[in-house]
């Protein structure tokens, strides 16, 4: 028996780092994890030669919740770029234990988790796995229930979650990664009184400036160029900015402005993905 699952990544809204507090939306870029019993240890198997510790960690903790003797086989394919700032980490640990958990209580017989016990395994096993700094409840939660969420990230709380306008997302790439684990918090905090504003302006439902604002707040404490952002405001998104710790820019646009960002962004080494909003979130395959 096996049990697949397909997670979407995400986009930042608010970046929780400097303060604590963020908010992000999903989109229709995912992880798919396909999870079946062996009969010891954990194997995983993943298209792209990437370091697979979270996906190691996310298999034990479901194991160690369960209290069950025997193995599991976990392997993953994505569409969603890695050290991208579009939350693979969030979404390979929200299909991971949703799958590995189904199967267990399914093979069993055993009352299998709640979607809050799920989410919060996946963050845990972020947060072992060191590929997170604040546990990115943000991200999780909008990967798991789809749409847009703001939260509290310290205390793991939902503040207010709905679906998402169904705009078209252009997101650029420039030609780097960026470990989120590998940031300099304590620069990014230096202008959390800012980033504070731009919360703000996402709990009054201004999601599209907060958007705007926090990724030109980051681009400064990062190092990234604001004008990738302001480029893609030029030529008619109606919000654009750098997402997590980068190096991926998003911008949210109507569709007949879509090919004039795409010609903005052209002159930068890179690539862009057309997407779009997911507000169905984290599902059996």
């Amino acid at each position: 028996m096996k049990i697949k699952v397909r997670s979407p990544g995400s986009a930042t809204i608010i970046n929780a780092i400097a303060t604590g507090k963020g908010s992000a939306f999903a989109i229709q870029r995912h992880v798919t994890a396909e999870v079946e019993l062996i009969p010891e240890g954990i194997k995983c198997v993943c298209e792209e030669d990437i370091d697979t510790t979270l996906m190691r960690t996310c298999a034990k903790l479901v194991l160690e919740k369960y209290n069950i003797n025997t193995g599991l086989k976990v392997k993953t394919t994505s569409n969603l770029p890695v050290a991208s700032g579009l939350s693979s980490s969030s979404a390979t640990s929200n299909a991971i234990v949703m799958a590995a958990s189904k199967l267990i209580a399914e093979e069993f017989d055993i009352e299998p988790l709640k979607k809050w016990e799920i989410l919060n395994l996946g963050i845990e096993a972020s947060l072992k796995a060191g590929v997170t700094i604040t546990g990115a409840f943000d991200d999780a939660s909008a990967s798991f229930y789809g749409g847009f969420t703001i939260t509290d990230n310290l205390e793991r709380k939902i503040i207010k979650r709905g679906p998402m306008e169904n705009q078209k997302i252009l997101i650029y790439m420039p030609e780097r990664k960026s470990l989120t684990a590998e940031s300099n918090v304590k620069r990014m905090k230096i202008l959390a009184p800012l980033v504070e504003i731009a919360f703000k302006k996402a709990l009054e439902g201004d999601l599209y400036k907060a958007l705007t604002l926090n990724g030109i707040i980051y681009c400064a404490t990062l190092g990234f160029n604001p004008e990738v952002a302001v480029d893609a405001l030029e030529a008619g998104a109606i919000a654009a900015g750098l997402s997590g710790t980068g190096p991926a820019f998003v911008s949210i646009t109507k569709e007949e402005k879509q090919d004039d960002i795409i010609d903005a962004w052209s002159s930068y080494p890179g690539d862009i993905i057309i997407t779009s909003v997911d507000n169905q979130g984290t599902q059996f395959r």
